[in-house]
């Protein structure tokens, strides 16, 4: 571990970490605290991914669809349009929008196949954006003179790491770089992540092989073919069980390559010091 004891960790004269948890926890939160205190630089993976390796997927997808409308497919085919993407740390929707749903493409659903090609996509970027971070520590440092990093990852980075195998290739490294931190919800925050999704759902990204179980389970279930699946109730259905999904695998990073934080004790962190604090103590909870 990076930092082996609280009192390392306090000595520290460089901090990096990296946080982890389902969306909704306060990751982005309180890196944003700390980048506001003007010593901390602040590398958002979902910023990265939807900036440099999501990008050209995005700008693709908009040009099919531009292509459908003989006036936008005329100025493209000329050279006399381009497309660009907005991306920025809280609103992500363009990455979402391209992600999409499957299901009745009347509803606005992707096929299973055209959905599965995509979450690929996004895999492939999630993954590069987190072998990124070691290139952003040194560039926080050397160019912008940051003396602390903070890294605020995806809730999905659990579903491409095998967070038992303590060799595994992307947390091995990531481990060397960052104090790996899981900030844990209770069944209470479970509860508020459901009900807060189910009021606006959202795209996700997965495992394919958790994907296929649940889109098979699914369609059985209910008795229902690809073309009658609604979008919106799928992936509602599917985010309880992603909770469930994901919950023993953040348990197994934090217990294989760092530290497990409460959510309620992370909520606390007003500043540096507090959340100085709110670290020390769960290196000291470790160590006993």
């Amino acid at each position: 571990m990076l930092y082996p004891s609280a009192q390392a960790w306090r000595d520290a004269p460089q901090k990096r970490v990296l946080l982890f948890a389902m969306s909704g926890l306060g990751k982005t939160h309180v890196s944003e605290i700390l980048a506001q205190q003007g010593n901390w630089f602040h590398y958002s993976v979902d910023y990265r991914i939807g900036t440099r390796h999501m990008g050209e997927h995005i700008i693709d997808n908009l040009k099919r669809e531009a292509m459908k409308t003989p006036f936008l497919r005329e100025m493209l085919m000329q050279d006399l349009i381009h497309f660009g993407v907005n991306v920025h740390d809280h609103d992500l929707r363009p990455v979402a929008a391209y992600l999409g749903k499957p299901g009745n493409p009347e509803l606005g659903g992707l096929s299973f196949t055209e959905y599965k090609r995509r979450q690929d996509h996004f895999k492939d970027a999630e993954i590069a954006a987190l072998t990124d971070t070691h290139g952003f520590i040194e560039r926080g440092r050397d160019i912008y003179g940051y003396q602390h990093f903070i890294c605020d990852t995806g809730g999905s980075i659990c579903e491409w790491v095998d967070p038992e195998n303590p060799n595994d290739p992307l947390l091995s490294a990531l481990a060397q770089e960052c104090l790996m931190v899981w900030i844990e919800g209770s069944d209470a925050h479970t509860e508020c992540l459901i009900e807060r999704f189910d009021k606006e759902p959202k795209p996700m990204s997965y495992q394919p092989e958790f994907l296929a179980r649940v889109w098979k389970k699914y369609l059985n279930n209910n008795n229902l073919k690809e073309s009658d699946v609604n979008p919106d109730e799928f992936i509602r259905w599917t985010y309880a069980q992603a909770l469930a999904h994901r919950q023993p695998r953040y348990d197994a990073m934090a217990r294989n390559f760092g530290i497990t934080v409460q959510a309620s004790d992370m909520a606390g962190v007003t500043n540096e010091a507090s959340f100085i604090d709110v670290i020390a103590d769960a290196l000291a909870a470790h160590s006993a």
